[in-house]
């Protein structure tokens, strides 16, 4: 996997995984169609290469477009991105992410979301 993903993505590369995780496959047009405050074609293109070098993307031609998809697996770049918040931001240790998300001063959760979460620790057993 890509130490990129490892490290953490810039803002414009998260939306654009999240766009390819979202929906497989897309042309830079529909990338750029998809992004809020969207850069210029250009801009998206360039932004694309960068991401093929650093093997994020990679893409197919068809006809005279690249059609771009996500080189590393969703569920990878989501266990190296929750690896990397637990490092900055909470030691390294689970428990205080999960402190964090449960403190009751930020939200609230719902009977059935802490009865999901019990079902998900439940099933590590």
């Amino acid at each position: 996997m890509s130490d990129v993903v490892e490290t953490g993505l810039a803002r414009r590369e998260r939306q654009v995984m999240a766009i390819l995780y979202r929906v497989g496959e897309a042309t830079a047009q529909e990338i750029q169609d998809e992004l809020a405050d969207a850069p210029g074609y250009s801009a998206v293109r360039a932004l694309l290469a960068t991401m093929m070098e650093k093997g994020l993307v990679e893409h197919r031609k068809e006809s005279r477009r690249y059609v771009y998809r996500a080189a590393v697996p969703e569920k990878k770049a989501k266990r190296s991105a929750l690896k990397g918040l637990l490092a900055t931001f909470f030691e390294g240790r689970p428990e205080k992410l999960v402190a964090a998300l449960l403190d009751p001063k930020d939200q609230q959760l719902s009977r059935e979301e802490i009865e999901r979460i019990r079902s998900l620790i439940g099933s590590e057993k």
